[in-house]
């Protein structure tokens, strides 16, 4: 291994999967770690470059040593270097061995999660002008809350709160899933006894899907801020929420499913209420 140290940050070459540095990224892909550090991978070039540029810092940033010219890598790398950021050129081995890929990404920034203090929050979005909220109780899967990320930035909500056991909006599958979207979107989390409590700040309206939802979600109007409130893939909003929410919608459907992916649910309904607001 050569390394070399520079003004600002710190540059290495690595070729072994043994050394340390490697060990410690690898490390990441485990939730008791991320906890552990605060930690977290972005993986892809692209991905690592929408981190940057939203002002966000890598601790370290991974890179294979054959694309070391790309314009666009040594942008990320010179960035990552002025912020003392520790950058190690290694081999397609060496990230196949982070990543578990057989063709991994090229790059992989390391980079400390975020997440907002809950009594901050309804500030906060009014703070950011902020009209719309998302709220995601107990959502296990890691694909559909990267997808809800990448759809509440897309829509132009103002942050997204996970209430209750979620899965970790920060391992490698979520993160890939928002394509970016997790440095757009603030995330803030509370337990559901923190929520219920909090509840009562909230300005403005909620609106909660529900099995019991009599409103068709097409007929609500509801007045900003408002939340959108989403139950798990398995059960669905728990009644306590239901109970919170000032409208309760469901989404009709015309043919034989008997239920819609919760990400998918979530992107109609929220870009249904984008829609009201337009047409007020």
């Amino acid at each position: 291994m050569n390394s070399r140290a520079q003004r600002n940050g710190l540059i290495k070459e690595i070729t072994a999967v043994s050394n340390q540095h490697i060990k410690d990224i690898k490390a990441l892909e485990r939730r008791k770690i991320r906890n552990e550090t605060g930690l977290f991978m972005a993986e892809g070039l692209q991905l690592v470059a929408f981190a940057l540029e939203a002002g966000w810092v890598a601790e370290t940033l991974v890179y294979a040593k054959n694309i070391k010219t790309h314009e666009l890598v040594q942008q990320v790398a010179a960035k990552v270097y002025a912020k003392g950021g520790l950058i190690l050129e290694v081999s397609e081995q060496v990230l196949s061995k982070i990543t578990h890929r057989d063709n991994p990404q090229h790059v992989i920034g390391v980079f400390q999660q975020r997440f907002g203090t809950l009594s901050d929050l309804a500030s906060d979005v009014e703070a950011a002008g902020g009209d719309m909220l998302v709220a995601m109780e107990g959502v296990k899967d890691p694909g559909n809350l990267g997808t809800t990320i990448r759809t509440s930035d897309a829509v132009g909500a103002s942050a997204m709160l996970l209430i209750g056991e979620t899965t970790d909006p920060f391992s490698l599958e979520a993160v890939r899933a928002t394509m970016g979207s997790i440095f757009h979107i603030p995330l803030y989390r509370a337990t559901r006894e923190e929520f219920l409590a909090w509840r009562q700040n909230w300005p403005g309206a909620i609106v909660g899907t529900h099995l019991k939802g009599a409103v068709d979600y097409r007929d609500v109007k509801p007045e900003d801020p408002v939340m959108v409130l989403m139950g798990n893939e398995q059960s669905g909003l728990p009644d306590a929420f239901a109970d919170t929410c000032d409208h309760l919608v469901k989404i009709p459907m015309a043919g034989r499913a008997e239920s819609l992916n919760l990400a998918v649910s979530t992107g109609i309904t929220l870009f249904r209420l984008r829609e009201s607001k337009l047409e007020l």
